[in-house]
């Protein structure tokens, strides 16, 4: 029987994916990452849970975009030809 994971503390998280654990702390603190207490006393400790749909949506509001290439300016053409009113 395989468990599969739906939840990850901090520290999961944050060596998944190679960061700090304090910069995970700052997004949830800051609301841009969604997160549970699981803390076993309320205003104890905190502990945070955070889910991976949470994960997701979190990954896709921070994705790179590549900007599309700017079409080339056109150069003004010069009238070589002179009218005299």
């Amino acid at each position: 029987m395989s468990i599969t994971r739906t939840k990850f503390t901090v520290p999961q998280l944050a060596r998944q994916w190679g960061i700090d654990k304090a910069k995970v702390m700052t997004w949830i603190r800051s609301g841009d990452m969604r997160a549970i207490d699981g803390a076993t006393k309320r205003g104890g400790r905190p502990r945070y849970l955070i889910d991976i749909t949470d994960i997701a949506a979190f990954e896709q509001a921070r994705e790179v975009i590549p900007a599309c290439p700017r079409p080339r300016a056109r150069r003004a053409r010069r009238s070589t030809v002179k009218q005299y009113v």
